[in-house]
């Protein structure tokens, strides 16, 4: 009777671990994913995520549900890249089952069908999020559809010198006149963050607002980014370097600006500005804000690849990312101070007055402040052209 029971046992188990995680209730889930490791491919560019990743999430995940948790350095391209080798080799289990992604690697891993889902229904903490947030719901004027799930908020802001830049500028003309006005004081970084400013710039040359919403237009972009590498090109020679080279990522910007060789730097996360003062990689003299026009606020997300065999134990990590738990600990200035996805009107009394405790900020706009500039993102399409088009028309010439 014993030996019935037992393979018995291991049938059900097997049966269980052979079913496709959409067709499990979330109690089977948990049960299969238990004693999986999963792989999460990240971007691993700032050292206090990456702190947050190894010394809050992996032993809570291990702690709680018995998954191990590692983490490999990708984004982009990479990813895409090695996603898209593994489909023409007709791997079946790919080396990646969770991705920190969003924008133009959301579209292009959508484009050759490399992502499970959708998922994002099933996990329970899901329920603490609004969907219809326009914020959340598109990722680059794509329909997120449950095929990732929103793990952080954030609003592109400028970071200024407020000892040697007592009234920052504040639109596309006053930013000009401040350029010529301190020679070698201000660039724009060869990255993501880079980009985003100069998509936010492209939004204000078009009229502002929806101007440029929906999907790509070839037109329009031809006429607003030919006046965009037009505006940048006047300003060239008065950036630093006199503009005949630019950094290639906001890191080195930092560490510039900390120096006092550059008065301005630019973050992609409107709170960062008090994390990094907090851990010392930023003075005190730093203080953020938003153009007049608006700057992007964008989400970044998870997801999980087609191929993956951890799926369940991946479901299980990304409903604990999006948990309160996780994403109070996630907006401290001292952690990370990425903005939460969850809608506090959802959540407890206690949780949203851990929350609320946390949004008064001492070097950055608070969100409140900045939420009526935020612009929507564009389509991928537009990211895609201007980084070609920004090494074509400013960075050779």
């Amino acid at each position: 009777m014993l030996t019935v029971f037992s393979l018995n046992a291991c049938i059900s188990n097997s049966t269980i671990k052979e079913k496709d995680p959409s067709q499990l209730s979330w109690d089977e889930i948990l049960k299969q994913a238990t004693g999986q490791t999963v792989n999460f491919m990240m971007w691993q560019g700032d050292p206090q995520i990456n702190k947050y990743i190894n010394s809050f999430v992996i032993p809570a995940v291990k702690e709680k549900y018995g998954i191990i948790l590692e983490t490999s350095a990708g984004q982009g391209n990479q990813l895409v890249s090695i996603l898209m080798g593994e489909i023409d080799a007709a791997k079946t289990n790919s080396e990646i089952d969770m991705c920190w992604i969003n924008g133009e690697t959301f579209y292009q891993l959508k484009q050759i069908d490399a992502l499970f889902g959708p998922f994002v229904s099933q996990i329970p903490n899901a329920a603490f999020i609004n969907f219809d947030n326009p914020f959340i719901k598109y990722d680059f004027q794509t329909l997120v559809n449950g095929m990732e799930c929103p793990w952080g908020n954030v609003q592109l802001c400028l970071i200024y010198n407020k000892d040697k830049v007592p009234v920052p500028p504040k639109n596309r003309l006053e930013l000009e006149s401040f350029v010529k006005q301190n020679p070698g004081k201000f660039t724009i970084p060869n990255d993501f963050a880079g980009l985003t400013f100069l998509k936010s710039l492209l939004i204000d040359i078009a009229g502002g607002g929806a101007s440029l919403s929906g999907a790509f237009d070839e037109g329009k972009y031809k006429n607003y980014s030919g006046q965009l590498w037009q505006y940048i090109n006047r300003i060239k020679p008065y950036m630093w370097k006199s503009g005949k080279t630019f950094p290639n990522s906001v890191a080195p910007m930092h560490q510039m600006f900390s120096q006092g060789e550059l008065y301005v730097t630019l973050s992609n996360n409107d709170g960062e500005v008090d994390n990094k003062v907090t851990e010392g990689t930023l003075p005190t003299f730093a203080r953020s804000y938003v153009l007049d026009a608006g700057t992007i606020q964008n989400s970044h997300y998870l997801g999980i690849t087609k191929n993956s065999n951890q799926k369940a134990a991946a479901m299980v990590v990304i409903n604990f990312l999006v948990s309160p738990e996780a994403q109070i600990e996630k907006q401290k200035s001292s952690v990370w101070g990425d903005g939460t996805v969850l809608d506090l009107n959802k959540l407890t009394a206690i949780e949203k007055s851990a929350f609320d405790s946390l949004q008064t900020r001492v070097y950055g706009s608070n969100r409140a402040t900045i939420q009526p500039k935020a612009l929507m993102e564009l389509a991928p399409e537009y990211m895609i052209r201007l980084n070609d088009d920004f090494r074509k028309y400013v960075i050779q010439q």
